[in-house]
């Protein structure tokens, strides 16, 4: 669909914020002329959409389309410059949280905004804590959580637990149960299935469809188109900052959908995969990782995509963060090359050429208050230092061909990472990964809650990287990334290989049915 098409879709579908059949928008959620700049860019440029109350209304775009900025103007942690919001025809007031708060407005951030060092408890009755005489009831805070998480079908948290010790798809949990403890009037749901399993992804479509049912306005923020068919009622796609197009869910193909975020269009989303060597580089064999991981063994060739498939949480983190030196290991031995590998440490792995991109961007693969620069360059640190200090031209030099790699944007370098949007902080985190020239990649979950565009360059660099040789582990929460992604899948359970499935026999199907037992598939 070409930009003229999208408009012609854009207008047929209600632009403007009137509902479907014409009138006034008075029942829901009505933006008009919505504009936030920051300093040079401009994020919102007169965004006008109508959202009903008693719908899941999806918000799609690329990373930097303007999304985040507007939901979080709608959340009052923003500012607007311009433009009017109003709810049921009355005008709200925003520009502070606890002022969204009051109007009813409640939100699920892709970023997290629970506290890792206190307790599951602790953060979902954060400022609603029982207390007598002024002192915290511990044993009554524990079990109003228990009540709350077993009220969503949650029990499998423990509300004493930290948070900073749960997987982050639980985090991302929380943070849905605490914008629900009371009924919103506007539900925003951001990313909230990126980091999830199929089944607990389910669940958050579950409480979005409930939301609407009671009467709430939800905006529903995904990259996953499959998604928006199954939940959402009504689509609004923004691009640079204005809505292109608004209209029921039905009115527009997935190919309508991507060209008309994109504002092109795209040939295809999954490159075509290289041969690879037959001899293995990495080779690991009893590797055990803490109680819940191992004994387990795996080989990986050079320029061959490994997938590490199964269900979230069966002991895929633990092996890659291990791989990375970032996790000690408990037992077994590997090798590299045909040498030793077993690294103490994130540098010792670093320096065998062995990079990771990690699960949590924000947490454990940027510096947010450093500039990109810094960030991209972090990786190649000992061979920019020279005599103790810094080799600033080659940093630079450094920095651009990094970013070059990864399509960040020139003009970025200066930029604090945190003042990226998700996509491009994530081409950051690979840029790092990638400037000591690794032999061996792993990647986590790499596409997470990136836009569709950003998937296609990603996906096209891993199939570059593979072609020349680079051996890659892929983790990814969405198995149809595997499946199109990898030239063989490993299949973990309970932290062991379960089975392995070569390319010919990948597909969803057969990922799921040997990672719940149905089917084991021996190692060729």
């Amino acid at each position: 669909m070409t930009a003229g098409i999208a408009d012609a879709a854009a207008s047929s579908a209600g632009r403007g914020g009137s509902p479907a059949g014409g009138g006034a928008a008075v029942n829901g959620l009505e933006i008009t002329g919505l504009r936030k700049r920051f300093g040079a860019v401009r994020a919102l440029q007169g965004v006008t959409m109508h959202a009903q109350k008693g719908h899941v209304h999806a918000l799609l775009g690329e990373n930097g389309a303007g999304k985040s900025t507007l939901i979080k103007i709608l959340a009052g942690v923003t500012r607007a410059d311009g433009g009017t919001v109003t709810l049921d025809g009355a005008e709200l007031r925003l520009g502070h949280p606890r002022a969204a708060a009051a109007a009813g407005v409640r939100s699920a951030f892709q970023e997290l905004s629970t506290i890792p060092e206190l307790t599951v408890a602790e953060n979902l009755l954060f400022g609603r804590e029982p207390s007598l005489a002024g002192r915290v009831r511990r044993r009554r805070l524990r079990a109003r959580a228990a009540e709350l998480l077993a009220g969503f079908g949650l029990e499998r948290i423990d509300p004493a637990a930290p948070v900073g010790s749960l997987a982050l798809g639980d985090r991302q949990l929380l943070e849905i149960v605490k914008a629900l403890r009371e009924p919103p009037r506007i539900l925003i749901l951001d990313e909230a299935t990126s980091a999830l399993s199929s089944e607990d992804s389910a669940w958050v479509l579950r409480q979005a469809r409930l939301a609407a049912e009671r009467g709430a306005v939800v905006l529903f923020i995904t990259h996953r188109l499959a998604e928006v068919r199954e939940v959402a009622d009504r689509i609004t796609v923004l691009r640079g900052g204005h809505d292109v197009a608004e209209g029921a869910t039905a009115e527009f193909s997935d190919e309508q959908l991507i060209t008309t975020m994109l504002g092109r269009r795209m040939e295809r989303l999954y490159p075509e995969l290289a041969p690879h060597a037959a001899d293995a580089l990495l080779s690991v064999r009893g590797l055990q990782v803490g109680a819940r991981v191992g004994p387990l063994d795996l080989d990986a060739a050079r320029g061959e995509i490994l997938g590490i498939g199964g269900l979230q949480g069966q002991g895929q983190r633990e092996v890659l963060m291990a791989l990375a030196g970032a996790t000690p290991w408990s037992g077994g031995t590997a090798t590299l090359g045909g040498e030793p590998y077993r690294p103490r440490s994130p540098e010792a792995a670093l320096r065998e050429r062995v990079a990771l991109v990690p699960e949590d961007r924000q947490r454990e693969g940027l510096l947010l208050t450093h500039t990109v620069r810094s960030n991209v360059t972090l990786g190649a640190l000992r061979q920019l230092v020279r005599h103790g200090f810094l080799d600033g031209r080659r940093e630079g030099q450094t920095a651009r061909e990094g970013a070059a790699r990864t399509g960040i944007p020139a003009d970025r370098l200066g930029a604090l990472a945190g003042t990226l949007s998700g996509g491009n902080q994530q081409k950051v985190v690979l840029a790092k990964a990638l400037v000591g020239e690794p032999t061996v990649l792993l990647l986590y979950d790499c596409t997470r809650g990136v836009d569709v565009g950003t998937k296609a360059e990603i996906f096209t660099l891993m199939a570059q990287l593979a072609a020349a040789g680079t051996t890659i582990l892929f983790y990814s929460s969405d198995l149809s990334e595997l499946v199109h992604m990898c030239h063989r899948v490993v299949v973990v359970v309970e932290g062991t290989v379960r089975g392995e499935l070569a390319r010919e026999d990948l597909s969803e199907q057969s990922i799921l049915r040997v990672a719940v037992g149905t089917e084991e598939v021996a190692p060729a």
